[in-house]
C-alpha cells in the first residue's frame, strides 16, 4: 500500500520530493508525542518541533475551529485578536523589542528581516555561517549557498560556525578560541566592505540548529553581536528552532548570551497553522512598513491570532519551559553516561529538549560518521521511535520532540536507544 502511495506521490507532487526513511511512513494520527501510521503502529515522535505542544492539540483545535466558524479575513481590518496576539509576543522578547510583522513561514520571516536590515543601514551585505539553513526563497537561500559559491551571491559573506568539537584551531582555551572564530567574522565583514555591500547584519539560529548544535566557544555570541553593531550591522536572531521553549527557556537567545535587534519565529507558533513573525524595535518595523507597505492575504489574520494565543497558552498553563528544562537535563546526563562508553558517540551536546549526538568513525582520527548516524535512525523507526540526522556533516543524530514529552516518554526513547546501540555493537 505504501508503495502504492508513493508512486501516486511522485506522479502528483513530482518525483524526488523528499521522504524520510528507506521504508517512507504513512501517518494517519497524531496524539502528543505519539504518531500512527496507517496499519495503527505507534511511533514515538522524538523529531517534530512543529507541533510543539503536542498532535492534535485540543485547545489549538478548538481555538482553530471556533475562530473559523466565526469569522477570518485578512489583515486590512481592525481586529483586536492580532493585535493582542503581537502585544503578547512582544512583551516575551527583551526590552527593545516592541513591533512585530506577522507572516505564515519562517523563510518568508527572515527574508521580512534581511529586508528590514537592508533598509535600516542602507546597505546590502549579509552575514551567515558556513553550515547554516535559513529558509527556502530565493533571497533567503543564498545564505545556504554562498559557503560553496560565494561568486554567485557577492551579497552574502560566511565564516566558519563556531564550535568546540572541532575547532578552527587546535590547543587555544575557550576564550582564545572565540577570538580566533571572532577574527574569522572580521574577514567576513572586511569581504563585505571590500566589495561595497556593506553589512547590514548578521543572522545566525540562536543555538546553531543546522550546523549540528555546536558547544560555542566563549562569549563568541555577545563579541560577535557587538563588533557587528560596531561595523554598523544589525543582529537577527532566528528563533524557528530554537524559541517557544524548545531550550527550556523562551528564547535561544538567553541561553547563548546575546540580544538581538530583530528576532525571526516561525513553526511552533501555529502548531501546525502557517505562522510566522519578525519582531524588533518600533522604529525598526516602522522604517520597514514605511518603504515596502508589506501585505500577505493570510498573515496577521484573525485565525492566526486565535491559534497563536492558544500555543502559547498551553506552554504557560502547563509550565512546559521547567518541563523542558528538567526533562533536557536528565536526557542529556542519561546520553552523556552512555557516551562514555562508546567510543563512536563523540559528543553529546544541546539545551532542553533539542539535543545532538555526534558520531565518529573513532578510527579515522575521530571524521565524521554519516552512515552510522543514519543507520541508527532507520534503526530507531524500527523499534518505534522516530528521529533523524543532520548537522553540517548529517553524523549528528538529532533528537527535538513536542515539548510535551514525559519522563516515561524519555525512559522510553533511552531504552530504544540502548537496544540499537546492542544491535550495532553486538
Amino acid at each position: 500500500m505504501n508503495q502504492t502511495l508513493q508512486q501516486r506521490r511522485d506522479q502528483a507532487l513530482g518525483a524526488g520530493a523528499q521522504l524520510f526513511y528507506a521504508e517512507p511512513l504513512h501517518l494517519v494520527r497524531g496524539d502528543g508525542v505519539e504518531l500512527f501510521d496507517a496499519d495503527g503502529r505507534r511511533y514515538l515522535d522524538m523529531y517534530n518541533n512543529v507541533p510543539c505542544v503536542g498532535h492534535g492539540n485540543a485547545r489549538v483545535a478548538e481555538a482553530m475551529a471556533a475562530q473559523q466558524a466565526t469569522l477570518n479575513v485578512h489583515s486590512r481590518y481592525l481586529d483586536e485578536g492580532i493585535v493582542s496576539f503581537a502585544e503578547r509576543l512582544v512583551a516575551l522578547h527583551h526590552d527593545g523589542i516592541e513591533s512585530a510583522v506577522i507572516s505564515c513561514t519562517g523563510t518568508e520571516a527572515v527574508e521580512v528581516a534581511m529586508n528590514m536590515a537592508r533598509i535600516a543601514t542602507g546597505r546590502r551585505g549579509v552575514i551567515a555561517t558556513n553550515a547554516t539553513y535559513h529558509g527556502n526563497s530565493q533571497a533567503v537561500i543564498a545564505l545556504r549557498h554562498a559557503a560553496t559559491r560565494p561568486d554567485d551571491y557577492p551579497d552574502v559573506a560566511t565564516f566558519p560556525f563556531p564550535q568546540r568539537f572541532r575547532p578552527i584551531r587546535a590547543g587555544l582555551d575557550d576564550q582564545a578560541l572565540a577570538d580566533a572564530y571572532l577574527d574569522e567574522l572580521a574577514a567576513a565583514v572586511q569581504r563585505l566592505e571590500s566589495s561595497g555591500a556593506g553589512v547590514a547584519a548578521l543572522i545566525v539560529c540562536s543555538i546553531q540548529a543546522n550546523e549540528g548544535l555546536p558547544d560555542i566557544p566563549g562569549s563568541f555570541m555577545a563579541q560577535a553581536a557587538e563588533f557587528v553593531r560596531n561595523a554598523g550591522g544589525l543582529v537577527i536572531a532566528d528563533e524557528v528552532q530554537a524559541g517557544y521553549c524548545r531550550t527550556g527557556r523562551w528564547w535561544g537567545y538567553e541561553v547563548t548570551g546575546f540580544e538581538p535587534d530583530i528576532a525571526v519565529m516561525g513553526k511552533p507558533m501555529g502548531n501546525g497553522l502557517p505562522l510566522a513573525a519578525t519582531v524588533a524595535s518600533r522604529d525598526l518595523v516602522g522604517r520597514f512598513r514605511g518603504a515596502t507597505r508589506y501585505f500577505n492575504t493570510y498573515a496577521a489574520s484573525p485565525l492566526q491570532a486565535a491559534v497563536g494565543h492558544a500555543v502559547i497558552d498551553e506552554i504557560e498553563g502547563r509550565g512546559l519551559a521547567a518541563s523542558v528544562s528538567e526533562l533536557g537535563h536528565g536526557l542529556k546526563a542519561a546520553l552523556v553516561e552512555r557516551a562514555e562508553h562508546c567510543p563512536w558517540m563523540a559528543d553529546v551536546r544541546g539545551h532542553g529538549l533539542f539535543l545532538g549526538i555526534e558520531m565518529v568513525d573513532p578510527g579515522s582520527e575521530m571524521a565524521p560518521d554519516q552512515p552510522r548516524a543514519a543507520e541508527f535512525t532507520e534503526r530507531l523507526k524500527g523499534r518505534g521511535i522516530l528521529a533523524a540526522n543532520a548537522g553540517a556533516y548529517a553524523n549528528v543524530l538529532k533528537v527535538r520532540p513536542p515539548l510535551v514529552l514525559q519522563q516515561s516518554h524519555a525512559e522510553e526513547f533511552l531504552s530504544a536507544f540502548d537496544a540499537v546501540l546492542a544491535d550495532i555493537d553486538g
